[in-house]
């Protein structure tokens, strides 16, 4: 893919999706279905549901994709966690699917600090192998916990042999967080050729700046040049990736505009 062509947008409220693409001057938008700490399951707030969502984005030419809730952990060893994670994954994947999204992020999960994380890999595998992946399901890399399953390249690597000999492996793929990469541990210079040495493909760009160092295991983002990312290792990795770009940053659409701007005078 030509860097003219990498689509930039952002994360933005789910009441009007299109509406808030077209604020950004985007066609691209991220977005939870209800509430990201919830286990009560997905809820479409458009006015004309989903069906009306999917008319509308089509009709504008916006690309959607629906972030996960942040407590799914499929990996865990706790069936009180993982048994209802499974459910709600498989909820907000259809959830998604209705309303035509390009694919649903999830958080690559952990395991608990006596846990072998072999068993978090093979939570992997069943999940997947349990769940009907309507449409590609992303994992993303995480900032923080030593138990982690996708902070690391090596966890990120155990996952990903997991779910490759699962059922429905195609349609599992990746979205690499700078952000996260950064606060994980995971060098940038580097971090585009490792994940597609574990992975092979590399779906989604989650760009965001961090306010905390290397390292750190903080998940803080920042708008672009206001943290601690070098920003041209910061600006190659989001550019050699290749992949549509999602903008998790503070504030609302004008703050959004600016960093995408930010980002097309650094060359993506």
């Amino acid at each position: 893919m030509s860097t003219s062509q990498i689509a930039i947008g952002a994360h933005v409220d789910q009441t009007d999706p299109v509406g808030e693409a077209q604020a950004r001057g985007t066609t691209l938008v991220q977005f939870f279905l209800g509430d990201p700490q919830g286990y009560k399951g997905p809820e479409i707030r458009h006015p004309g549901g989903a069906a009306g969502l999917r008319a509308e984005a089509e009709a504008a030419g916006v690309d959607l994709y629906v972030h996960a809730p942040y407590i799914v952990n499929v990996a865990t060893t706790n069936n009180r966690i993982r048994i209802p994670s499974r459910k709600l994954l498989q909820q907000h994947l259809s959830a998604a699917a209705e309303i035509g999204a390009k694919g649903l992020v999830v958080h690559g999960g952990h395991v608990g600090k006596t846990d072998d994380p072999e068993k978090g890999f093979d939570n992997w595998r069943k999940a997947v192998e349990a769940t009907d992946l309507e449409i590609p399901l992303l994992i993303e890399n995480t900032a923080g916990g030593d138990n982690a399953m996708a902070r690391h390249l090596d966890r990120i690597a155990g996952v990903w042999e997991a779910v490759s000999a699962a059922e429905g492996a195609e349609q599992v793929g990746f979205c690499l967080d700078t952000c996260h990469a950064w606060a994980g541990g995971i060098e940038l210079g580097t971090a585009v050729e490792k994940v597609l040495a574990i992975t092979g493909r590399l779906d989604l760009v989650h760009a965001n700046d961090s306010r905390d160092a290397f390292d750190s295991g903080a998940d803080r983002h920042a708008n672009f040049g206001a943290g601690q990312l070098p920003p041209d290792e910061f600006a190659d990795v989001v550019r050699r990736a290749g992949a549509p770009v999602v903008c998790e940053t503070p504030g609302g659409a004008d703050e959004h505009r600016a960093d995408f701007a930010w980002l097309r005078e650094h060359g993506v």
